[in-house]
Parts: C-alpha cells; sequence; structure tokens
C-alpha cells in the first residue's frame, strides 16, 4: 500500500459517514492490541480554543524536552496535519504502514460479523498505532465531536481531561440544550484522572463538578487573569503572580493558556519534569495557524480566523474591537449551512466596510455565495459575490478578515501567498 492508496481507502470509508459510539472503536483497537493503553494521554474537549490548548501544552511539555503526539480534527491546511508528534506533520511515507495495519484489523472484524468502523475511527486508531509505533512521551487528544461517545474517547486512563469553552454547537447531534451539550462532553472524565476547566456558565460547571465527583476525581477551575497589554503582535497577562506573554491574539486565548498552565501543573504532579520556564517559554513561543492569524503581505494585512459558531465570532469581535477599535475592514467571508450563519453575520456586522462573499470548498454543504449575500445586504452591508476565494481576496483593499469557517484558510493562505 502506497500514500496514493491508503488515502483512496479512507476516502471509500469515509462515504459511510460518521456515527457517534464506542462499539466499533473499541473492537478495532481490541485488534490492534490496543495500543493506546501504553500512551500518557492529555483529553480536550469543549465547543471552541480545544486545538489552541493542545497547542500550548504541546509547546510546554516540548520546551521541558518531551516527544508529543498530537491528534486534532478537522485538517486545515492538509490531510496529515491531523497526526503529528513535535509539531511535524506526518510524512506520506508513514501513513500507508498505518492504515493497512488498520485495514487488516477490519476485515478481521468483519469476518467476525461485526459492524465496520468508520473513517474517524480507523484515523483514530492510525493515531494511536503511530504514537505508540514512534514511543511519544505524551499524546495529547482533542475530540472530533463531543466528548462520551467520540472515538477518542476510547481511551481508559487519561492523566488530564480538559475542558476548552463549552457552548452551543453541533445542536441535534449532541444535544439540544446547553445542559445536553455539556454532559455529552463531560463524558470524557474518567477516574483517578486530573480534570481542568476555564471559565464556564454556571449550568455547564455544575454539570462537570458532578461528573468530577462521581468519578472521584479533583477538579481544578482556572483563577483570575490579569490582562496586560495587547497588540497585533502578540499580548501579555498576569496570572498566579507571574506575567506571561504570547503570539495568540483575542483575550480568550489568555483563558486558553491559562487551561495549558493548569494542565502543565496536574502534569507536573504526576511526576513530568517541567519547570517554570518551560511553561513560559512554550505559551510565548506557541503557534496555531488560522486562528486569529494576522498575516502581512504586499503592503495589505489579513487577518484569518475561523469562527464558525456564535461563541468564536464573539470571541473574534471582541478582538477586532480591541485590535483596530472601530476601524471598518473588508471581509472575505463563507460559511456551512448547517451553521449558525445569520447570526455570526450580525455579529461581525459593526466591523465590516465591504464583504465579499463566496461558498466553501466543500460545495455540498456550503451556504451559497448569493444565499450569504441576501443575508449581508439584509444587515445594510455593501457586498458582492465572487467565484473563488482567490478572486475575493483579489478584490478586497486594506486590512482584510478572511472567516466563516477553516475550511476556506488553506485556499486563502494560498492566495494570499500567490499576491504580488
Amino acid at each position: 500500500m502506497n500514500y496514493k492508496e491508503a488515502r483512496e481507502y479512507l476516502d471509500r470509508v469515509s462515504v459511510s459517514g460518521s456515527i457517534l459510539g464506542l462499539d466499533s472503536i473499541r473492537a478495532l483497537m481490541d485488534e490492534l492490541g490496543n495500543p493506546q493503553d501504553e500512551l500518557r494521554i492529555v483529553h480536550i474537549a469543549g465547543t471552541n480554543g480545544k486545538g489552541s490548548i493542545l497547542t500550548y501544552v504541546r509547546s510546554i511539555l516540548g520546551k521541558a524536552g518531551y516527544s508529543v503526539g498530537t491528534y486534532s480534527s478537522p485538517s486545515v491546511f492538509g490531510y496529515l496535519e491531523r497526526f503529528q508528534i513535535d509539531g511535524e506533520w506526518m510524512d506520506e511515507s508513514e501513513l500507508p504502514e498505518y492504515v493497512e495495519k488498520a485495514q487488516k484489523a477490519v476485515d478481521r472484524m468483519l469476518a467476525k460479523g461485526l459492524a465496520h468502523p468508520t473513517v474517524f475511527e480507523i484515523e483514530t486508531a492510525v493515531a494511536f498505532l503511530y504514537f505508540e509505533d514512534r514511543g511519544c512521551d505524551y499524546v495529547i487528544l482533542e475530540t472530533g465531536m463531543g466528548g462520551d461517545l467520540d472515538s477518542t474517547n476510547v481511551i481508559s486512563r487519561p492523566l488530564v481531561c480538559a475542558f476548552a469553552s463549552i457552548s452551543m454547537d453541533h445542536i441535534g447531534v449532541l444535544g439540544d440544550t446547553l445542559e445536553e451539550i455539556a454532559a455529552c462532553k463531560s463524558g470524557i472524565i474518567k477516574p483517578g484522572a486530573s480534570v481542568i476547566t476555564g471559565p464556564q456558565r454556571p449550568e455547564v460547571m455544575a454539570i462537570l463538578k458532578e461528573k468530577a465527583e462521581c468519578a472521584d476525581c479533583r477538579l481544578t477551575e482556572t483563577s483570575t487573569i490579569m490582562h496586560k497589554d495587547s497588540s497585533l503582535d502578540g499580548q501579555s497577562f498576569v496570572y498566579n503572580n507571574r506575567i506571561y506573554c504570547i503570539s495568540l491574539l483575542g483575550r480568550h486565548q489568555q483563558i486558553n493558556a491559562a487551561v495549558a498552565i493548569e494542565i502543565a501543573e496536574a502534569l507536573r504532579q504526576r511526576g513530568a519534569a517541567i519547570e517554570d520556564e518551560n511553561i513560559a517559554e512554550g505559551l510565548s513561543d506557541a503557534r496555531w495557524p488560522g486562528r486569529l492569524e494576522v498575516i502581512r503581505k504586499s503592503g495589505r494585512m489579513f487577518i484569518l480566523d475561523g469562527a464558525h459558531n456564535e461563541a468564536a465570532a464573539r470571541a473574534l469581535s471582541d478582538a477586532l474591537t480591541e485590535l483596530l477599535g472601530d476601524e471598518r475592514i473588508d471581509i472575505v467571508m463563507g460559511v456551512f449551512r448547517d451553521k449558525e450563519y445569520e447570526v455570526i453575520a450580525g455579529i461581525l456586522e459593526p466591523h465590516i466596510r465591504r464583504c465579499f462573499c463566496t461558498r466553501l470548498p466543500n460545495a455540498e454543504r456550503s451556504l451559497s455565495a448569493e444565499e450569504l449575500q441576501a443575508v449581508m445586504t439584509g444587515l445594510g452591508v455593501s457586498c458582492c459575490t465572487e467565484p473563488s476565494i482567490a478572486d475575493a481576496i483579489g478584490r478586497a483593499c486594506g486590512t482584510t478578515l478572511i472567516t466563516g469557517s477553516l475550511s476556506l484558510l488553506a485556499d486563502a493562505k494560498r492566495a494570499i501567498e500567490e499576491l504580488d
């Protein structure tokens, strides 16, 4: 099996869609010898901020000299982005070996009359095989969707279970209320784990506390954060009487960094040799592309952010106000039709001078440019449609925000790089 054949196999499996549940992933991991049981794992759930927390913790552990595997989704800039060790993507030459092992295990399952695993379950198995084979000291997992029935929850002994901000997302799949969604995400909590969370809505915090208590786990909430200063180049804040500097923008990133600090402390209590300097340097050096990322090219400034739900849009709006004041800027936007695009548009409207509406690369799920234009026009925004993200970026002028979905960011970066 080569890389092309491995991807073709995964693409064939993906046609069947996704099913929440752990029966198939447990059977698959049993066939593979349960490599996940050999790994020291930090498990992260939440609605917005999981990837940022993962990036901070990976950087901190790296500064302490540890080898760190990370598994996250969706991929933004390339398929193999989801499988990383020490910040480096899995190489194309490595994928076939692990996919072939997983495929053979799937064939054995089918011979026993068991259901075929989903593509995300197979990819999760590939990640565990890869990290165990490469001898990673720690592994950081980001849930794909939800928590209790997410494939990553096949693990049984995580060291730390951490929670980014929990808000309404995947409505109707994870639940119809915030309480139902929080209950689903809290399902990653396991006996013996340290539980860390940033600030949450009272009803969410009550559920996390109850779940932690039932599992006999200690729950740690982040404490007060004091903002110091911020610019388009980064920001600083005080946490537990220490000053930290980060390059990621937006006040919400200070909260994500505080969660990472508490995760590092929990790992330190469990024997990890993490010094205070490792934490400070790890936070300072952490980079997370496509999340309020600033790119300067050809005399212009581009801000890339995948804000795709209400909470993310509000965080983006707050950051724009802090960094740009009342300046209105051009915006390139594309959204999925199953997201709260009217709410997102309303939140961002005060920042928009002109909107260039386009569709996303995934045409089946994308809202059409014309439908998005109708929403924006209804808000009084001057806007037009463009056939592609590159065309929209070419038409925009001055400081330009590119947002609405993570899925448009790869094309956006390519278009920016090609500007004269």
